[in-house]
């Protein structure tokens, strides 16, 4: 389908970027310790000399076991925690008293908890800093939180050397560094004046498992690139700035990517993404970037649709003046989609993967989209059009029906900062997930259960459909303003799901957890890059059960 052409064409452009991004550490695996004297089986362990520029230890503790019978009121109201593998024997060589500096700090080995103890005037020869980090039940979730909380405490090191993960499984060791590599991020920074400091420049772990250090190495990298690209502000991060970074990320790994610009999306019938970038002066960007592993055809192909709104003004339906300040944020969707495009390449994943972005912004202009106009999707479904700031759904429409349609999908899922109806619901920590396929979505609550990207099924209700009618076009957008419906979250899942094609379909709504007010747990305060890990967690699995 041909659209009409515009009066005029607009050419974009990728400025040079003038922010600095962070580098993730090296990581080592080090022998790990023996389990009874807390000695390195070969090399120095937990004793190193000065010469290898060791300036922080650490080491593991636990809670007490529950009912171990105090001896008295008070250790019965401040427990002391319990040493893991080398924690000990470096007690010994700080010479502190770790029970009682325990209970002087409250420290009882909860997940997260830090304690520092530096080490006597007259020992030069030991690193400047010995922590002991609570490792909680030593579940992911509190391996995590335990790594994030290292990695915080150790802003600036050189290099970090610990005993943490020592003696565990190897899926609790990869949380552990995932959680270490993610607590220390920090977003591109421009300006002349000193950085924060940065995450410990290397990371040195006994006893870690060498395949679960590289996993959680590029699972972390992926959500950095995730949150790079979404925290960097919208005067560099245009529809064509992500095709770019696209096209650098397909170099260095092996996708094959294709971009489309403004007057091919026109010949092509994108109705939808050149409605939204209408009044913008970045014209949009359409980009398929395209994992195959080796061993041919015969694998799944998982289609990953992104929305990218490189920035949200609401167009003529103009957002109030607080609410555009994370606006930058409205293409998290696109960035972790291609962000894990990139990773399974890494991983090699036995799954084929394409992410789609639809790149747009949605600013005000002379020609500008407007409420009550009829656009033309990519599958020829005409949309009323109720509200200029739902303009998430309408790249989505799009860049869905071309994937149903022309790259022959096994599954089909989207990830979208969508609906504020989903934050509201679900709050901070939970993406809302809806779909089509009943195993496609246990398979996913599963994956966010393993990875810590949690997501919780809402109903795709077929009732609530009725308030999409239009008169004088196939659906409207939205619901009637003077409906009062409510069920924000559904009816846009309802309206995506008219461009899936009969194709199996889960929609991600990103809305609450895409962005964080402050540093927690493994997230920092910004773009969280959520999605990441639910997908490459969902792809792993699905590339076992083939």
């Amino acid at each position: 389908m041909q659209l009409p052409p515009k009066p005029t064409d607009r050419t974009g452009s990728a400025p040079a970027s003038p922010y600095v991004t962070a580098s993730l550490p090296g990581v080592t695996a080090l022998a790990a310790l023996n389990a009874r004297t807390g000695k390195a089986e070969s090399g120095s362990g937990l004793h190193p000399v000065p010469a290898e520029g060791v300036d922080v230890l650490a080491v593991a503790m636990t809670p007490a076991p529950a009912g171990s019978g105090p001896e008295d009121a008070d250790e019965a109201a401040n427990p002391v925690p319990q040493p893991r593998r080398g924690a000990v024997e470096a007690a010994l060589r700080y010479g502190a008293d770790i029970a009682d500096r325990a209970r002087s700090a409250k420290v009882t080995g909860r997940a997260g908890e830090i304690l520092v103890i530096e080490p006597p005037r007259d020992a030069a020869d030991l690193p400047g800093k010995l922590i002991y980090v609570g490792a909680g039940d030593e579940s992911e979730p509190a391996l995590r939180r335990a790594g994030a909380a290292l990695a915080r405490a150790t802003m600036g090191a050189k290099r970090v050397r610990g005993s943490v993960v020592d003696g565990l499984e190897p899926s609790a060791q990869e949380a552990f560094l995932e959680g270490f590599l993610l607590g220390g991020y920090r977003p591109p920074r421009a300006g002349i004046t000193e950085p924060p400091a940065p995450i410990a420049a290397h990371l040195e772990l006994t006893g870690l498992d060498a395949a679960a250090a590289e996993r959680a190495s590029v699972t972390a990298r992926a959500v950095w690139t995730a949150r790079d690209l979404t925290n960097t502000p919208a005067e560099t991060a245009t529809p064509d700035w992500m095709a770019e970074q696209a096209r650098a990320i397909a170099g260095r790994s092996g996708l094959t990517v294709r971009v489309r610009g403004e007057f091919e999306l026109r010949a092509g019938g994108f109705g939808g993404l050149l409605a939204v970038s209408g009044g913008s002066e970045h014209p949009p960007r359409l980009v398929e970037a395209a994992y195959q592993p080796d061993g041919g055809d015969d694998v799944p192909h998982v289609v990953l649709v992104g929305k990218g709104i490189t920035f949200d003004s609401g167009g003529i339906s103009l957002k109030p003046r607080d609410a555009m300040m994370t606006m930058k944020t409205d293409m998290a969707g696109a960035a972790a989609v291609l962000a894990v495009a990139e990773a399974a390449a890494a991983l090699k994943l036995p799954v084929k993967v394409t992410a789609v972005l639809a790149l747009a912004e949605n600013a005000i202009g002379a020609a500008s989209y407007r409420p009550a106009d009829v656009v033309t999707t990519y599958n020829g479904t005409t949309v009323e059009v109720g509200n200029t700031d739902a303009e998430g759904r309408m790249v989505l429409a799009d860049a869905m029906a071309y994937a149903a349609a022309e790259l022959a999908p096994d599954v089909l899922v989207d990830v979208a900062t969508l609906t504020g109806a989903a934050a509201l619901g679900l709050g901070m920590h939970h993406a809302a997930l809806f779909g089509n396929a009943p195993g496609l979505l246990t398979r996913l609550e599963a994956a966010g259960k393993a990875s810590g990207d949690a997501v919780w099924q809402l109903p795709l209700v077929a009732e609530y459909g009725f308030v999409l009618d239009s008169d004088i076009a196939d659906v409207s957008q939205i619901a009637p303003v003077q409906a009062k419906f409510g069920a924000g979250a559904i009816v846009a899942a309802l309206f995506l799901e008219k461009f899936t094609g009969g194709v199996p379909w889960a929609h991600i709504d990103i809305a609450g957890p895409a962005r964080a007010n402050k540093d927690s747990r493994e997230l920092t305060k910004g773009a969280t890059g959520f999605g990441v890990r639910l997908l490459l967690s969902y792809l792993a699995g699905l590339g076992r059960t083939a």
